[in-house]
């Protein structure tokens, strides 16, 4: 029943556009969380991530456990790929990995433009999840739906062309000099 009382003072996150301001930030939509979710959902929202590990984490939510699963495997892809053409060695011991994300991963390694690979990505993602997104809209999982599209919308809209374009030409140059070089 919280869940109702939660999701009903959510504003919508369905069709925003770059130049429109995030109706919430992901400050206040914690606030509203925790008058509402018990403490074990909690844990679980604080748990919420766009970068999982790369070992596998148990969740008590599947859309949690899909999400991350699916985000591992695009990353791992991913990495492999761009290892590939660059010639280097990459380890990656998943087996099932769904034909889509090959073919969304050779798209986006394929594009010369950064930002515009990067967008590409996050509109898979987007997909990904909207493909998560609970039948029952006034669940727990809607709320950690919620706050994943949330955190994703929150970093598409942090992307700046000019520091992206200083930081992958740091990046490049490092890999190119064969430094190692780490970008938070």
């Amino acid at each position: 029943m919280a869940e109702y009382y939660l999701i009903s003072q959510l504003p919508s996150l369905d069709g925003l556009s770059e130049n429109v301001p995030m109706p919430i930030t992901e400050e206040r939509f914690t606030e509203l969380c925790e008058r509402f979710l018990s403490k074990k959902s909690q844990e679980e929202l604080h748990k919420l991530t766009l970068m999982p590990s790369r070992d596998y984490e148990k969740s008590n939510s599947s859309l949690v456990e899909a999400w991350n699963d699916g985000e591992r495997k695009l990353r791992l892809v991913l990495g492999k790929a761009r290892a590939d053409k660059m010639k280097k060695q990459f380890e990656m011991n998943e087996n099932s990995i769904p034909v889509e994300l090959q073919q969304a991963v050779r798209e986006a390694v394929e594009i010369e433009n950064p930002m515009e690979a990067e967008k590409f990505l996050n509109k898979y993602r987007l997909e990904f999840l909207e493909s998560l997104r609970p039948m029952d809209s006034f669940s727990e999982d809607f709320v950690f739906y919620y706050g994943l599209k949330l955190k994703l919308i929150s970093r598409i809209k942090q992307f700046d062309l000019e520091s992206g374009e200083t930081a992958y030409k740091n990046i490049y140059s490092s890999i190119i000099n064969g430094e190692r070089l780490e970008v938070i």
